[in-house]
């Protein structure tokens, strides 16, 4: 199993992904776009990954790689090989599919409850989950649910959670990778974002970590092995 996986920005935990990833010994394709490496043109790899950043889906003039990204991103589902969009990566998906991208709308941080649709509770890949459960949030921005996408999930924040398109493209809003040490590495590499987005959210970390964080890592790791078994 070959793995591409998308890096936007400098500092990019994979997180429970990684170990969904490690469990299956795939080979991961590393690329990093922002730096100015090409992207491939064609979908190479059994499945295709792109990992959140601070950046807009529509910051093309200072990311100019993000319309290739979301060809490639189309390209992989239609040649039916997995997809996952995590936050950014999330809202390119719905970009590339001709949803709109609405920018500072949906301001969500920390550990929140996300709710299952009907038809996520019957998803490949969302139905093992209880219908609330908390997760990882950290996003200013928010999406229109592209045309034939299926509707998986939702929060009180940004209504579109997550969403599949065909049989294994998924775009989650949610950062169901991040392990409590992926998120407090967050909080000592990035304090002063954190306090912008959630001021006082710092002092109660380590309680939360030990509730919300605890039943997290648990959801977030399934979601991660059952995303990696549609790799074929």
């Amino acid at each position: 199993m070959r793995v591409a996986i998308v890096e936007n920005t400098r500092v990019t935990h994979h997180g429970l992904v990684g170990v969904a990833l490690h469990e299956r010994a795939a080979l991961v394709d590393q690329l990093k776009p922002w730096t100015g490496q090409p992207l491939p043109q064609d979908p190479e790899a059994d499945a295709l990954i792109v990992f959140g950043g601070e950046q807009s889906a529509t910051d093309d003039h200072s990311h100019p790689y993000l319309p290739a990204l979301a060809r490639l991103m189309q390209a992989y589902t239609q040649a039916d090989k997995p997809v996952l969009g995590i936050c950014l990566g999330s809202q390119l998906l719905a970009r590339a599919f001709g949803a709109e991208n609405h920018l500072g709308a949906a301001v969500e941080f920390g550990w929140t409850d996300v709710s299952l649709t009907a038809a996520g509770r019957a998803d490949p890949v969302l139905s093992q989950l209880p219908d609330s459960f908390p997760v990882f949030q950290w996003h200013s921005d928010t999406f229109t649910l592209p045309a034939g996408a299926t509707h998986l999930a939702q929060s009180a924040a940004a209504a579109n959670q997550a969403f599949r398109i065909g049989r294994a493209t998924y775009g989650t809003q949610f950062h169901f990778e991040a392990s409590r040490p992926v998120v407090a590495d967050w909080l000592a590499r990035f304090p002063d974002l954190v306090d912008q987005m959630a001021p006082g959210w710092s002092a109660q970390h380590d309680s939360l970590a030990q509730t919300k964080g605890h039943a997290a890592d648990s959801h977030g790791l399934a979601i991660a092995r059952a995303w990696v078994n549609l790799i074929g």
